[in-house]
This record gives C-alpha cells, sequence and structure tokens, in this order.
C-alpha cells in the first residue's frame, strides 16, 4: 500500500530543540584555534543562535509540502518518497538517492529541470529522515538497492534509471546489479576507485594525484567515518540527545566537502540537519557505515555514467573504473563537491539528462507506468 504523506512535525518538537539550544553547554577554545582543533567556535555558535531564533522550520516544512511525498512500507521497514510525474507520461523514470549525511532535500533543486522529461521518485534512505529509524540489522546497500526495485515495482516502473552520490551511488550501483532487467543505466557523481598494483594500466600525473589522494584517506581515517562505523550507537546517544552535538557533525561536512565557490545556504543545510534532529535518526543513520559491506560491490552490469567534482572527498580513475564498469559517459566538471545536487544542480541535472538521453539506447529507455 502507498500512502500520501503530509509533514508536520509537533510544535513541542520544535519548541523542545529551542529549549535545548538556548541551554547548550560550551567547551572552550583556544586562543586563534581556527580549524586546526576541529570546527571553530564562533561559527558553531552563530550557527546555533540562528537554529534557535532566525531559521524558520514551519517556512521550509511548507515549501517541502508543496512536494507530493508518500509512504510504503516494505520488508516492515516504512519508506518515505517523493514522486514527481512528468507531463509526458511515456518519459523514463528516474529513482535519485541520497548519502549521508544528506536527505531527499539534495534534490530540490533537480526535481524542476528533470521532470521535464523524467518521472522521478526520490526516497529517504531507511534509517533516514521520515523513513524513520531501522530496527534491525543488514540495511546495506545492498539490500536497500532490493527494496528501491520493490518500489519502483509498486509505482508500475518497468524499466527506470537510477542516480546518487554518496552512499546514494553504491546503492544505485547496487540497483543495477540486483534488477539488471530494470534498470537502464546508473548515473553517479560518486565513485571511489582504489589502487590496483595488478591492473598493469600506465595512468596520468592526474590520475597518479588521485590515487595519492585515496592512500592518504586509507592510511587516515575520517574520524566521523570511524565512529559510525565501528560504533553508531555510542555517537548515536550523543547526536541525538544534543542538538549542537547534531549540528556540528554534520556542518562539518558541509563546511570541509563543499567548492568554496558553490557553499550552500545555511537555510539549506539547516533543513537537512533538523531533519536528523526532528526524526531521531543519527543513530540509525549512522549503521549504514557499520553495515556497508568493505571491499567492491556486487557487479553492476547496465551502462553508468560519471560526473567528477573537482572538491569531492575523492575524484574517480577513469582507467580503473573502466574494468569494473561499462562507462558510457564521464564528465569532469570545472566547479562543485561532494554534495553536487546542491552546489551544482544545474550543471549535475543536464549531465544527468545527457546520460540517459542521449548515452542510452532509445529502446532501453522504453517505460510504462
Amino acid at each position: 500500500m502507498i500512502t500520501p504523506f503530509h509533514i508536520d512535525i509537533p510544535q513541542a518538537d520544535l519548541d523542545d530543540l529551542a529549549d535545548r539550544l538556548s541551554r547548550t553547554r560550551w567547551p572552550n577554545e583556544v586562543a586563534d584555534a581556527g580549524w586546526d582543533y576541529g570546527f571553530p567556535l564562533a561559527r558553531l555558535a552563530e550557527l546555533a543562535e540562528y537554529w534557535r531564533a532566525g531559521y524558520d522550520w514551519r517556512a521550509h516544512e511548507a515549501r517541502l509540502n508543496e512536494l507530493p511525498h508518500f509512504t510504503t512500507e516494505i520488508e516492515g521497514q516504512n519508506i518515505h518518497f517523493v514522486h514527481v510525474r512528468s507531463a509526458n507520461p511515456d518519459a523514463l523514470a528516474l529513482i535519485l538517492t541520497h548519502g549521508w549525511p544528506g536527505s531527499f532535500l539534495e534534490f530540490l533543486d533537480m526535481i524542476e529541470p528533470l521532470s521535464r522529461e523524467f518521472h522521478l521518485v526520490i526516497p529517504s534512505i531507511p534509517g533516514y529522515g521520515f523513513s524513520g529509524q531501522t530496527h534491525e540489522r543488514g540495511w546495506d546497500a545492498v539490500r536497500i538497492a532490493r527494496a528501491w526495485a520493490e518500489l519502483m515495482r509498486r509505482l508500475g516502473y518497468e524499466r527506470y534509471g537510477a542516480q546518487g552520490g554518496d552512499f546514494g551511488a553504491g546503492i544505485s550501483l547496487a540497483l543495477g546489479a540486483v534488477a539488471p532487467e530494470q534498470v537502464v543505466g546508473v548515473h553517479v557523481n560518486y565513485l571511489p576507485t582504489r589502487p590496483d598494483p595488478d591492473a598493469g594500466i600506465e595512468l596520468s600525473e592526474t590520475d597518479e594525484a588521485r590515487l595519492d589522494k585515496v592512500r592518504q584517506l586509507v592510511a587516515n581515517r575520517p574520524p566521523y567515518q570511524a565512529l559510525q562505523a565501528l560504533t553508531p550507537q555510542t555517537i548515536g546517544y550523543a547526536l541525538t540527545d544534543s542538538p549542537v552535538g547534531q549540528l556540528v557533525w554534520i556542518a562539518e561536512r558541509f563546511a570541509q566537502w563543499t567548492d568554496p565557490r558553490t557553499q550552500i545556504s545555511d537555510d539549506r543545510m539547516l533543513t537537512d540537519i533538523s531533519l536528523y534532529w526532528l526524526t531521531a535518526t543519527a543513530a540509525s543513520s549512522a549503521r549504514l557505515h557499520h553495515d556497508a559491506p568493505r571491499g567492491p560491490g556486487v557487479p553492476c552490469p547496465v551502462p553508468v555514467g560519471v560526473a567528477v567534482l573537482p572538491h569531492d572527498i575523492t575524484q574517480p580513475v577513469r582507467p580503473l573504473a573502466e574494468r569494473i564498469y561499462d562507462i558510457r559517459h564521464w564528465s569532469e566538471f570545472e566547479r562543485g563537491g561532494h554534495f553536487a545536487a546542491m552546489e551544482v544542480p544545474e550543471l549535475l541535472a543536464e549531465d544527468v539528462r545527457d546520460f540517459f538521453l542521449t548515452h542510452i539506447k532509445h529502446g532501453d529507455r522504453a517505460a510504462t507506468s
């Protein structure tokens, strides 16, 4: 059963958030600390005060409710999604998947340009936002992909494309693997490639530099990733109890992973953070880092398109990617970072459009809904 969904956060929850923010117990900071010890105190205090007294959740809630929201239950898990139909009834459907610490909000600015030519399904990952908390282990990328295949079946889409970044990229590639007869192609804007000494491929200086960046990340695992992968429940207590803790945990990622030229507004970031706080999904969303399989994922046999962002966490190496995937489209952007759908939505939307309308054969795109 698919049920219409309306966002309506209880006022008591908003009042509780404001009260907790007003009673924040702040640590001190050494003089001229900058970013040497972590997120700067002055900037965080500014964000927290704006969240408490300036940011208007109700205004953003009203705008979000202009979209068609729905929920359904798959394998005992609530799944929230936005479903926007194109004016063209024969349009190809695309399922767009966010990552961490993102949400379905990532795609807001891509809905209008993409819905001209595609039906859009934009779900919230189990354990995230309005999909709510997960209650059992095992919601990894492959299981989520199977749930997406079932969701698309319920919506009546026999053939469709998939797009995503961060975890959404892995889930989209897994969807191509578990439902190759339905998925016409997968477009990603994040595709980690690891060094492969046995590949026997001569790489350019640019590609070698990209691999050096990967080696550095592997050798110096980011603290957030280690904590969420090893002890998501432990960090979840702090993030679920302290709004400032939740705020800085995500705001630091936005600060460090975006292109300085394409920064995301405080309001958009706070709306994303509010989703995590108001749904108490800090721990359940972190569990995806724990449950995500290590090493290579399941093989994806469908055509793949890749958008490379210069300020992303890492940039993929095409010769190595082509050993694993059927790469049909490869774009190197001049700006943008990890949150491409929010930073450069017009560029990413055009790249997605180009891949599915130009690089996928017409017969493969045929879809019914």
